[in-house]
């Protein structure tokens, strides 16, 4: 990890922010693109020699202060026995969701030997990279993947959760653990493998309403993040006006998305390092829109215990001469 993103995450001052963007290896560069047109999403993310290049890509172009490994929040699926694969333009689709309160029984397999492609694209980077930027590894969050394992697909409203929530609240708290407990071994196998950061994406939990989340969801982000010794950053959602939730996971991060305005997050979450939250829309505008909109969320932050990152992750579409700005920006500020 280089020093700027160590300093940021223990609430120390820095000259500038440290930057990365979440899905910053991706569809929005044509690098990324070319390879895809040979391979698929679940062979580039299980293939560690085009994990590491895609990975990489974002690196060798803007010199980000974090590489976040190319990979998808569902793999942990496959040692709970859940089958899944990505349809283009609709996403993800489980093969075999949870039919029924009875289907929530889950045992895990083994992580490691099936998730071996994770470690080894992670080796791959830390080798790599050294203390020039951060390793990040990432996972989805137990209410998230819960959300996918019921509905079987993308959703707005990811009802069938929410509805197993009420119907079979026994189930519900079932799959929430299984989800748990191999999210414990997932993160502590990428920490094993090298990563420096690890970022807990429960991004659908704000559906939940604020007394279900602290029951149902801040024990067990807490059960996660306190399993790994490495720095963690979690990230929901919706979550403006609550966001001393989010606080309470006990994460050394807080991840924001663009709804919440920094100074607010500020009075609410204390001495917990920020990260964001620029709109990812505003990378639409021209590059000197992307500058002004960037230096206001740097201003708003302060010089201390924040990450610059985008209030979720760049859309596919972005120009990315505007990525760009949004990187030199960062590194342009004091």
């Amino acid at each position: 990890m280089n020093d700027l993103f160590r300093k940021a995450v223990r609430g120390e001052p820095v000259d500038r922010p440290p930057v990365w963007m979440m899905r910053q290896a991706g569809r929005y560069l044509p690098e990324y693109r070319e390879i895809r047109e040979s391979h698929s999403f679940q062979e580039a993310i299980s293939t560690p020699d085009i994990a590491t290049e895609i990975s990489l890509q974002p690196y060798e172009r803007f010199q980000p202060d974090g590489v976040v490994m190319y990979s998808d929040i569902l793999t942990v699926l496959e040692p709970l026995g859940f089958s899944y694969h990505i349809e283009s333009g609709v996403g993800p689709v489980i093969e075999n969701p949870v039919s029924s309160p009875a289907d929530t029984h889950r045992e895990v397999g083994d992580v490691r030997e099936q998730l071996w492609y994770v470690g080894e694209l992670i080796e791959r980077l830390t080798a790599t990279l050294g203390d020039e930027a951060a390793v990040l590894g990432f996972a989805g969050g137990p209410f998230t993947l819960a959300a996918y394992a019921c509905e079987g697909s993308t959703s707005r409203s990811f009802m069938a959760v929410r509805r197993l929530r009420a119907e079979a609240p026994a189930a519900f708290e079932r799959l929430l653990d299984a989800f748990t407990d191999v999210l414990i071994e997932y993160c502590q196998y990428q920490e094993d493998a090298g990563a420096d950061v690890i970022q807990l994406f429960d991004t659908y939990a704000g559906l939940l309403s604020p007394t279900d989340y602290a029951e149902y969801i801040v024990p067990r982000h807490q059960r996660i993040l306190d399993a790994v010794d490495v720095p963690t950053i979690v990230f929901v959602r919706n979550m403006s006006g609550n966001l001393e939730l989010l606080a309470d996971s006990g994460a050394d991060v807080v991840s924001l998305d663009w709804t919440v305005d920094i100074d607010t997050a500020r009075d609410q979450l204390g001495d917990v390092a920020i990260q964001g939250n620029l709109d990812p829309a505003l990378l639409y505008g021209d590059p000197e829109t992307v500058r002004e909109r960037t230096r206001e969320v740097i201003d708003a932050a302060g010089d201390t215990g924040h990450i610059l990152n985008l209030g979720h992750g760049v859309d596919r579409n972005t120009p990315v001469e505007n990525v760009a700005a949004f990187f030199e920006t960062a590194k342009e500020s004091r």
